[in-house]
């Protein structure tokens, strides 16, 4: 990434917005699991997404950001969509991440999310050339929960920033069964408490 994006990013507190287009599948990026898991390392971060979601049950969309090496955690992060429609769950936890480890060295970490990235959150991973994006449930599962989303999915964002980004791995079902069911309790609570519509 150039040194004016770089600062770009450090300023706006990493949160940018993108369009993205249709693209073929990429051999450089994994496929979204169906299954319940995709192996103990990944469900071990998955779980310290799903733990952060659930500080905010009724907008359940909780990150972390780690290490790719060692598995540290280096940025936390739960959607606090009422404060600021910016500041979802990835993003929160990338100004988390920044500032505790200044704007730097994203390209050797991994942020695990318990829901799909939006197009607004992709793309700041894009910008920042955070290669290591894995989710649990998808923008489909989300949308079943009536929240609403953009219809581009993390690889649709991807793929339109092919210029400048080179993702190692995007990597969608980890645990979706329990944050799936996270997200179909999140719209209950919601529906029992209409003041809550503000994501």
């Amino acid at each position: 990434m150039d040194a004016g994006r770089r600062q770009f990013l450090g300023r706006c507190g990493v949160v940018l917005t993108g369009v993205a287009a249709p693209f073929a599948s990429r051999p450089d990026v994994a496929q979204a699991s169906t299954g319940t898991g995709t192996g103990t390392h990944h469900e071990r971060f998955m779980w310290s997404a799903i733990e952060q979601a659930r500080s905010n049950p009724k907008w359940p969309f909780g990150a972390v950001i780690v290490r790719s090496r060692t598995g540290e955690i280096l940025g936390r992060g739960v959607n606090t969509g009422s404060d600021s429609p910016l500041l979802h769950g990835e993003v929160v936890a990338m100004n988390d991440y920044v500032r505790r480890n200044g704007n730097q060295g994203w390209a050797d970490t991994t942020l695990y999310t318990t829901g799909e990235p939006c197009s607004m959150c992709m793309s700041a991973m894009a910008w920042a050339d955070l290669r290591r994006v894995v989710w649990a449930s998808s923008i489909d599962d989300i949308r079943r929960t009536d929240i609403s989303q953009i219809d581009l999915t993390a690889r649709q964002v991807a793929a339109s920033a092919r210029s400048f980004y080179t993702p190692e791995l995007l990597l969608g079902g980890v645990l979706a069964h329990h944050t799936n069911h996270l997200f179909r309790e999140a719209q209950r609570l919601r529906e029992e408490d209409p003041s809550a519509e503000v994501a």
